[in-house]
């Protein structure tokens, strides 16, 4: 027993985690657009899906949240076997965006809220609140005609949690928006986490991944490359050390690995499995004469490309807006 009303691990298992996969495989008639993804994503924590688009992102998310069903696996959202009985509960920003033009920004809002179980009053006291809470109390009765595709994204994510979700799920929610909305969507999503929210989000841009995320899965042609912490995925690759010395040459150098990156005096290499403390000892018996010296660990970006291939960061960097 475990002390959850005596129901086993099982029963904790639920209780700690916010959506399980396992398996999941979706075909298309002969074309297989997700092969195996199992994730799990706890309680209370962002946790991203990073890959290039086609990888099947959208189509695991769409599965997660029972909008298709999958070819085989299984998939338990909130406790819930079936994720449709869990939907008031969720809310969902699809890549697709949609919203009413001739709707003001207070009713659009209200209306969304009304699709996961808000009568229309509270619902427009919340979008009131919600506009007015990001400085935005002046949208409250424009047209979403009016508004930029940043203003209208906006509204919409607002509607995606005017109903106060237990989970948040966005589908590429950082396409198309400029620095001001891209940094006011991540502070969304971070105070939404604080308030006990899990939230999680699909994104072809890892530098979002990296700020946001405590756990990421990175899928590549349908299948899970790696899923775990993102400190787990950088630790896949060694520190890298770079050194700058007065002096080019010296016994120092037996210190130094082969395939070690030069320019000039700048030595720009992976950290010795010995530590810092044998190579610090050799520069400095050795006469290097150490300038500048800098340990520094992997960014997601260098462990993404070791674990999912370069054709797969080569994508990812193709699709980042410029």
């Amino acid at each position: 027993m475990d002390g959850l009303s005596g129901q086993g691990p099982a029963a904790a298992d639920r209780a700690d985690t916010a959506i399980r996969a396992i398996g999941l495989i979706k075909d298309f008639g002969d074309t297989r657009a997700v092969d195996g993804v199992s994730l799990a994503v706890p309680r209370g924590t962002i946790y991203g899906l990073l890959g290039p688009n086609g990888a099947g992102k959208t189509t695991t998310l769409r599965m997660l949240l029972g909008i298709i069903d999958p070819s085989s696996g299984s998939r338990v959202v909130l406790g819930h076997d079936r994720p449709i009985d869990a939907a008031p509960q969720i809310g969902y920003l699809p890549e697709e965006r949609g919203l009413y033009p001739a709707m003001h920004c207070r009713e659009a809002i209200a209306f969304m809220g009304a699709l996961r179980g808000l009568s229309l009053p509270e619902g427009r006291r919340r979008a009131d609140a919600l506009l007015a809470e990001h400085g935005l109390g002046e949208w409250a009765r424009k047209p979403i005609r009016t508004l930029s595709k940043g203003m209208a994204q906006t509204v919409q994510l607002l509607g995606t949690i005017v109903h106060q979700p237990r989970l948040i799920v966005l589908d590429e929610p950082f396409s198309g928006l400029d620095a001001i909305n891209q940094a006011r969507l991540e502070e969304m999503i971070r105070t939404k986490a604080r308030e006990g929210a899990t939230v999680i989000f699909s994104t072809h841009v890892i530098a979002h991944a990296e700020r946001l995320c405590e756990r990421i899965a990175i899928i590549a042609k349908g299948k899970v490359a790696f899923e775990g912490a993102v400190d787990d995925a950088r630790a896949k690759l060694r520190p890298i050390v770079r050194l700058r010395t007065r002096n080019a040459d010296g016994p120092w150098r037996s210190a130094i690995p082969a395939g070690t990156r030069t320019s000039g005096r700048d030595w720009e290499f992976e950290l010795p499995e010995s530590g810092p403390e044998p190579l610090l000892r050799a520069l400095i018996d050795g006469g290097a004469g150490i300038e500048t010296l800098a340990i520094e660990r992997p960014g997601l970006h260098d462990a993404f490309v070791a674990i999912a291939g370069d054709a797969a960061a080569a994508a990812m960097k193709q699709e980042v807006p410029q």
